[in-house]
């Protein structure tokens, strides 16, 4: 678990030298990254992304996966001009910084984003996914927002949930075993809340071995032990996105 002096040990991991395939858009106040597919589609996916912010090549990466696969991708700057968080940052600072950025206060950009998906890109149905304080953000959506069709939760900090709780969407939630933020007894917990309150479709999967960040942040050809959960999460992804929207 994390500790006084690295509160949250969450690793940048793999950076990829990747350019992106989308263009760079002013939305209202947030800035964007927007990615089309070559053919016109009523379907967009608003991807929210980690700690590390919107133009983490990483994941304007996934953003453009979610392209290939026929969904217009938009991934907003939800730090809205703040400063994302950096690799070299002094840990210890972590708990203030995160302070000014709340994942579950998100809700007036995430109006904006799908007013913009509707009457730019023709989008009729939305859904959401996002990574470690992005699948924070989706869970407080799920929990919400009655407009999206269903989220996809990406290692995202379990902190939405009360004995309560009940999903309003389907809602997949991707987990891995050797996570220090996300322990396994915190998705233990989560899942007995689902199982008592929730009346929607959701999964919640655990990879084995892995680690936090890893749909997103390993680099496939350098990690050869784990490029097999890489792509089984992210194709899982596909596949629940597909099934619901």
């Amino acid at each position: 678990m994390a500790n006084e002096l690295r509160p949250c040990p969450c690793d940048i991991g793999d950076r990829f030298d990747y350019g992106g395939r989308g263009q760079e858009v002013q939305v209202e106040h947030i800035k964007a990254y927007v990615s089309k597919p070559s053919t016109s589609s009523d379907k967009a996916v608003i991807v929210i992304h980690d700690i590390f912010g919107w133009e983490l090549p990483n994941t304007r990466y996934i953003a453009d996966m979610l392209t290939a696969n026929g969904y217009t991708a938009i991934l907003p700057d939800f730090f809205v001009g703040q400063e994302p968080w950096k690799p070299s940052n002094d840990w210890a600072t972590f708990y203030d910084w995160v302070k000014s950025r709340d994942a579950g206060k998100i809700d007036k950009e995430v109006d904006v984003v799908m007013k913009y998906l509707k009457e730019h890109c023709g989008a009729k149905n939305i859904g959401v996914i996002g990574f470690c304080w992005g699948g924070a953000a989706v869970q407080h959506l799920m929990l919400k927002n009655p407009h999206l069709k269903t989220g996809v939760s990406l290692y995202g900090v379990i902190k939405f949930f009360d004995d309560k709780s009940s999903l309003l969407h389907p809602t997949f939630f991707i987990f891995a075993e050797k996570d220090e933020i996300v322990p396994l007894e915190q998705v233990t917990v989560l899942e007995q809340k689902l199982k008592q309150n929730t009346k929607v479709d959701y999964e919640v999967k655990i990879y084995p071995g892995q680690t936090h960040g890893f749909v997103h942040r390993k680099k496939e050809n350098i990690n050869p032990q784990d490029k097999p959960y890489i792509e089984e999460g992210r194709r899982d992804m596909i596949n629940w996105l597909n099934k619901y929207m």
